[in-house]
């Protein structure tokens, strides 16, 4: 922040990698980019067909997601996870990157006393810009040692001035599990909102899928993408579902600032969300590659590089995050972030992510000599 000029945006962090892309755009078959979390798979042959015959690209669609769109939601919650929730309680967002920059300053609105947002200390960088953008205090959380949130390192001080606080269970970047149950029962005995982003939810390896919302809707929102789920991620159907009255405050208030999902989008969204087979095929896709790519760095470096509890990420410790994403562009052609664009203390980390098809992480081994 600069007084004199105002706000001026920092630069995008993926736009500090494109030095070393030139690197793998040089070999054969040319760069293999690992460092965003985009899918290349295919989505469901019905959720395309979805698009182009739902006959809704002429009107408005309803900021608050269509009913066939809810319901398909609804349907969801209670066959993944057991969980109820009215229609009422549910809503649509134009995916959930908008959702997480917004949010903040809407609640700011809501609650003016309130102003800072609380934040996992190792994330998505949106949870700080969203923060930055309201105008409040980003105040983020440390990890315990396998990287969920220290719920108990909240300063009383943070907690009596927070507006909300964000959850990200499995985490990006690291793919840690937080214990949901406690995050909601934080807030609760804090007064505290608290947002749970469950976007990678489907990609959980430890254990079940888990959502905040099994342990009740009071003060909290659990926010759900279609984009990593569904190979959507060009789509934009994201949606949210929890409190009564935080939902309904956010949909008023979204309806005003025009925050539609395209009709045919939300067409499409509501198929993808009634099909579970599609979901397990990508989930053996992705854990195939998870353990493939591991085993091929592992070879390369020697370094440690475990399996994620949750993601299609692989996060791991290369004492510098930036000289092994160099190293890696040019012996192996292949992009991965370095760890400090998820906060400082993740300066020694990477980040793979296994959005490449088998034949591209194949080429990576070539590369790298690793058979």
């Amino acid at each position: 922040m600069n007084d004199s000029t105002g706000f001026v945006p920092p630069p995008y962090p993926y736009d500090r990698l494109d030095k070393f892309a030139p690197f793998g755009a040089a070999m054969p078959g040319g760069l293999v980019d690992l460092s965003i979390g985009t899918p290349c798979d295919p989505p469901l042959a019905a959720v395309v067909e979805a698009l182009s015959s739902s006959n809704s690209e002429r009107g408005y669609p309803p900021s608050i997601g269509t009913e066939p769109l809810r319901r398909a939601i609804q349907g969801w919650l209670q066959r993944r996870f057991g969980v109820e929730a009215t229609l009422g309680q549910i809503a649509a967002c134009v995916g959930t990157k908008e959702f997480v920059a917004t949010t903040p300053q809407f609640l700011k609105l809501r609650t003016p006393s309130r102003d800072t947002v609380l934040y996992p200390a190792v994330a998505y960088p949106t949870y700080e810009m969203g923060a930055i953008l309201a105008g409040c205090r980003p105040v983020a959380v440390p990890a315990n040692p396998d990287g969920s949130i220290n719920l108990s390192a909240i300063d009383p001080a943070d907690a009596a001035r927070a507006l909300m606080l964000w959850v990200n269970s499995p985490s990006n970047p690291t793919g840690a599990l937080s214990d949901l149950e406690a995050a909601a029962a934080w807030g609760r005995a804090n007064g505290v909102p608290v947002f749970s982003d469950e976007c990678y939810v489907e990609f959980t390896w430890d254990g079940p899928p888990r959502t905040i919302l099994e342990h009740g809707m009071q003060g909290v929102v659990a926010v759900h993408s279609l984009s990593k789920r569904s190979n959507l991620a060009g789509l934009r159907v994201g949606f949210y579902v929890g409190d009564d009255e935080l939902v309904t405050y956010l949909k008023e208030v979204r309806k005003h600032v025009g925050m539609l999902v395209p009709g045919p989008a939300q067409a499409a969204g509501a198929v993808a969300l009634g099909d579970d087979a599609h979901v397990q095929a990508q989930r053996d896709r992705y854990r195939f590659r998870l353990e493939r790519l591991a085993a091929v760095l592992h070879a390369w470096s020697g370094l440690d590089i475990p399996m994620p509890a949750g993601s299609f990420y692989l996060w791991f410790d290369a004492e510098d995050g930036w000289a092994f994403a160099e190293r890696l562009a040019r012996e192996g052609g292949a992009l991965v972030s370095p760890g400090d664009f998820y906060g400082a203390g993740g300066a020694q980390n990477v980040r793979a992510a296994v959005v490449q098809p088998d034949d591209r992480i194949e080429l990576i081994a070539t590369r790298l000599g690793v058979h």
